[in-house]
């Protein structure tokens, strides 16, 4: 899906461009964007309807068509959300009552009932073949004109706009934060780095660019405006490359290379030889990518340019034509010969190898000797270590120090989970803290003095973004092991998608789990109505889009844990439909309203995973009563077909244990760390702003802040994490 630059900048900041010197009578046209963005749970500021009551009528009327493009979007409100059930959440039948509804339809049909005669005298029924079942049996406006009107609640969600610079200001802005930035970025995030890209490739530039799908699509922007490449190893020239192949520039997934123009081809070469040149040694990274370095060279042709025959000595490094013996190989020459020493004596020259490897070094020393020249190792190199390598590294330990029969939790880059049994040692308590104090005083030299610090306590549990695949794109959405409150009687879950060119059949269901993580229940299509919750009915077919909701009474629910989950029965996987995404609304006990209300919408989530089952997060009941979400962002790989919430509960329970389970690094974290002998924190209670520039750390902006003041919020988390 395409955007404009201003919904760009809408959707990554909350904050909408403004343009400068165009002023006029704007105020009545300011007033009705305001009015219309309350109808989705948006509203602007104080000051941005100010400035914007300042422009002229036509300048507001044509902000304010982005801007409702934009928000609706964001929540989920730009597609119509049908329900089968037309009055749902009232009048859902009993799953056998409305299946045999659909049968005696059936029956009474002459088109269809010798059919339906011919299965059950087999013993089998295909439901399916009913005309009744899976497919809306009312249009959008009738299922409208059945509900009653949402009653407005103090509890519905409002997300503030804030007023922005002029568009090319903000679009620059933007850019060289997404293209800075310390973490990689989702796959929403990247793709619109490489639309700012395009458009920011003369200007300003980040003073480095630390992540390399990053780099790979910024050296995209910067070749087709004749600007110097930043590369400096054989992969970035292959990110490149793939990256003008519109491939995958995090190399996960395969490229098929285009052919290149030979201009293209020549800067490619020249890149690959003078990488080389600079330093022969990188020959050795060849190794990891050698099919697609192979296809790659069939692309360019090297043996055509015999100037650069460093270049050339990369595809024989592919081909095996020339050896040239990686950095990995040495190291475990030495680990498999427990030379633990030289082992960290070859490492300390790669810090961030020496890093991932901690735990094993550790496990694997012979003595206390030996494990002190480890942590030493560690200190010693702890400098050159990004910063996003060394909190991952303490979250790891910090995960160590638990003895338990959790299991530990694995994700691929594409979001895929699963599970496996801890059999490794444990390690050493002592020489576990003292890396982990070691740890946490290089973090804290690194971070900036905050100056006067104002924190919303509802941050403190938001885990860091270490990786922007540990979250997804949307609305409301916080990285994977962060924990946020559940205010609201009714909790109503929702999926929409839109296939592409096959008839797509997704399952939303709901598994119930014991305080073990047993089953306790579910609810799905097969089970429509149960404890306290409704199903609104499967649908099985979407060509023009479909939604399914399920609503649950929290009072009424005896769980544990509540997990949502989208099942892929048949059809088009996450990446394939056209449009795909989750969410949640909250709601009071009588408010009423449609299935799909966007005020009530608290989070929107895309789908976009590698798996046939979505986990976006799970809802656990508190000791206190009280419920709170934990954000997973997992796909499981399941079945190629008629995935269901009945067969996939022993997988699901696992992989949900193993995140609740696992203590994550959060705000609250580095807060601790920034403020450490020298500051405090106030706490924001939601009152008027300090009238001085501070360091704001918080789930959304508040009004009247300081313009001066450096603001932290989900859309830029990823700018605590130190370089």
């Amino acid at each position: 899906m395409t955007h404009s630059l201003d919904s760009l900048v809408i959707r990554h900041t909350h904050r909408i461009p403004l343009p400068k010197g165009v002023t006029g009578e704007g105020i009545t046209a300011a007033r009705s964007l305001d009015a219309a963005l309350t109808s989705v749970g948006f509203k602007l500021s104080a000051e941005l309807l100010q400035r914007l009551s300042g422009l002229s009528e036509a300048t507001v009327v044509r902000t304010a068509e982005e801007t409702l493009c934009a928000v609706s979007e964001m929540v989920g409100d730009h597609v119509r959300h049908n329900a089968y059930f037309i009055d749902f959440p009232a009048n859902v039948p009993g799953t056998e009552e409305f299946w045999t509804s659909c049968v005696t339809k059936a029956l009474g049909d002459e088109r269809t009932r010798e059919n339906v005669l011919t299965q059950l005298a087999h013993g089998a029924l295909n439901l399916l073949s009913l005309p009744a079942y899976g497919r809306y049996q009312h249009t959008y406006e009738e299922m409208l004109a059945a509900q009653d009107a949402l009653i407005a609640s103090a509890g519905d969600r409002v997300t503030v706009l804030h007023p922005g610079g002029d568009l090319e200001e903000e679009v620059t802005d933007l850019y060289l934060a997404l293209a800075g930035s310390t973490t990689p970025l989702g796959e929403e995030h990247l793709r619109d780095l490489r639309t700012l890209a395009g458009q920011c490739a003369r200007g300003p530039q980040p003073e480095s660019i630390p992540v390399r799908e990053n780099r790979a699509v910024v050296n995209e922007a910067r070749l087709a405006v004749g600007a110097g490449l930043l590369l400096d190893t054989v992969v970035d020239v292959l990110r490149l490359a793939c990256a003008l192949s519109d491939g995958d520039v995090t190399l996960h997934q395969p490229t098929r290379f285009r052919a290149l123009s030979r201009p293209v081809r020549r800067t490619l070469l020249a890149g690959l030889d003078a990488v080389i040149a600079a330093n022969p040694a990188k020959l050795a990274d060849v190794h990891a990518y050698r099919e697609e370095f192979k296809r790659l060279g069939e692309r360019l042709h090297p043996h055509e340019y015999p100037r650069w025959p460093h270049a050339a000595d990369v595809f024989a490094v592919a081909r095996r034509e020339k050896e040239a013996r990686t950095f990995d190989s040495r190291v475990e020459e030495l680990l498999d010969a427990y030379d633990v020493l030289g082992a960290v004596r070859l490492l300390k020259s790669a810090p961030g190898k020496l890093f991932r490897a901690l735990d094993l070094l550790l496990r694997i020393a012979a003595g206390q000797e030996e494990r002190d020249a480890v942590v030493a190792a560690a200190v010693e190199v702890a400098p050159q270590v990004s910063g996003r390598v060394v909190l991952s590294v303490r979250e790891h330990f910090q995960n160590r120090e638990r003895e338990t029969d959790a299991p530990r939790i694995f994700v691929n880059r594409r979001g895929r989970g699963w599970v496996s049994p801890d059999f490794r040692p444990p390690v050493p308590a002592s020489d576990r803290d003292r890396l982990i104090a070691a740890l946490d005083a290089e973090i804290r030299r690194r971070l900036p003095a905050p100056g006067r610090l104002l924190v919303d306590p509802d941050v403190f549990d938001v885990a860091l973004p270490l990786s922007g695949r540990a979250t997804a794109g949307g609305l409301g959405v916080l990285p994977r092991g962060s924990l946020s409150a559940v205010d609201g009687d009714q909790l109503r879950f929702f999926v929409y998608w839109k296939e592409s060119e096959n008839r797509t059949d997704y399952d939303l269901s709901a598994l119930l789990l014991h305080t073990d993580y047993s089953t306790d229940s579910w609810l799905s299509y097969t089970s429509l109505t149960a404890v306290g919750g409704k199903h609104s009915g499967d649908v099985t077919e979407a060509p023009d889009g479909a939604s399914e909701f399920i609503n649950l009474s929290l009072d009424r629910v005896r769980s544990a844990c509540i997990v949502p989950q989208v099942n892929i029965f048949s059809g088009e996987n996450f990446e394939e439909v056209e449009e795909s995404f989750f969410g949640f609304m909250l709601r009071d006990g009588e408010q009423k309203g449609r299935p799909f209300e966007p005020r009530t919408v608290r989070m929107k989530s895309d789908l976009r995973g590698a798996g046939r089952v979505a986990l976006p997060l799970v809802f656990r009941r508190e000791d206190d009563g009280r419920w709170r979400a934990k954000w997973l962002h997992l796909y499981l790989k399941g079945i190629s077909s008629a995935n269901r919430v009945e067969e996939n509960q022993v997988s699901v329970s696992k992989v949900v244990r193993a995140v609740v389970e696992r203590d994550y690094l959060t705000v609250r974290y580095l807060i601790d760390l920034m403020t450490a002998g020298c500051s405090t924190v106030d706490l924001w209670d939601g009152g008027p702003s300090p009238d001085e520039p501070v360091t704001y750390i918080g789930l959304e902006r508040p009004e009247g802040l300081h313009p001066d003041s450096r603001v932290i919020t989900p859309e830029n988390l990823r700018d605590l994490i130190p370089g």
